[in-house]
């Protein structure tokens, strides 16, 4: 079984039918999770390079615990979080890792386009990690199976996505997704974190949240990026959550069985309320399980996988 890309560098391209694969693959590996040698052959004598530029903690660990339940040998490497380190000297250390052979390289950095700068320069697939604010596809692909596992099917449902649209890398990796599975997007927020022409990526474009969630399937609230802002769009914090975020006041007029998700990590009581992120609505922890899940199964299907009951 094989994905028709080499590298997951967004999922802006990438085809319904890839998203389908992975997603049904992600489920034997979460089945494969629960058990208590949570140990897989598949990738045994594969080497793993996560190299991250970018400081992470739940991205990065979780792409250690994935390539490990696979049994591959996992190597962690940190650069600096400096914006000097791009163009040659990316180019340099891609090709200083190709050089050691490695299988497969999972990478995050600060820069839009340092994975696929490197998927140039390796023989061996690319995930993107997250890139700058450009895209980050495998946590649009967690969402997606969380959603799934909720709902039953994607189609026809209505998301809405709420925060800092213009710097989100998981907004835009979302999106794309998300219509490439037939739902449809409303983005919600002030419009000084709207990116121009944001409609031309196939959203609708709302400012107030209340009125948005009125017919809404699921919810996505988005983390305040003050590391990636210029100035401050917003007069304070306080004033920004009195608009945008999510409170059980909010949701009083959404739909019962209204779904909440937040890619993490969470800035309580800007973008969500503590009692609705522990609440019976909230899917945030489910998210990080699938998370694990989903980046076993694409490790596994850009290495070529065979049939899933090798695992």
């Amino acid at each position: 079984m094989r994905l028709s890309v080499k590298n997951l560098l967004g999922t802006r391209d990438l085809p319904r039918k890839d998203i389908e694969t992975i997603l049904n693959s992600a489920l034997s590996f979460r089945e494969l999770s629960t058990r208590p040698i949570k140990k897989a052959p598949a990738l045994r004598g594969k080497t793993v390079v996560n190299l991250f530029f970018e400081p992470s903690t739940r991205t990065r660990t979780s792409f250690e615990i994935a390539g490990k339940r696979l049994s591959a040998d996992v190597i962690n490497i940190s650069g600096s979080t400096s914006s000097t380190v791009k163009g040659e000297n990316l180019i340099d250390s891609a090709r200083v890792l190709e050089a050691m052979s490695p299988d497969i390289m999972i990478v995050r950095h600060s820069s839009s386009g340092a994975a696929e700068l490197i998927s140039k320069h390796v023989q061996c697939p690319v995930i993107n990690a997250g890139d700058g604010s450009h895209e980050h596809p495998t946590q649009a692909l967690l969402d997606l199976m969380t959603l799934r596992d909720h709902k039953g099917s994607l189609e026809g449902l209505k998301a809405v996505i709420v925060g800092d649209i213009t710097n989100s890398r998981v907004a835009r990796s979302n999106i794309y997704a998300m219509n490439t599975m037939g739902m449809s997007v409303t983005v919600v927020a002030p419009p000084t974190l709207l990116p121009a022409k944001i409609e031309q990526m196939g959203v609708s474009v709302s400012y107030n949240l209340q009125s948005s969630l009125k017919d809404a399937d699921v919810v996505m609230m988005l983390r305040i990026q003050t590391e990636r802002q210029d100035g401050s769009p917003f007069p304070n914090l306080r004033e920004y959550a009195n608009l945008f975020c999510l409170t059980s006041e909010k949701l009083r007029d959404a739909k019962e069985d209204l779904l909440v998700m937040h890619p993490g990590p969470v800035n309580r009581g800007v973008e969500i309320a503590m009692d609705v992120m522990e609440g019976s609505r909230s899917l945030i922890l489910n998210q990080v399980t699938n998370g694990v899940a989903v980046r076993m199964a694409l490790m596994y299907l850009l290495l070529g996988g065979k049939d899933e009951t090798d695992h």
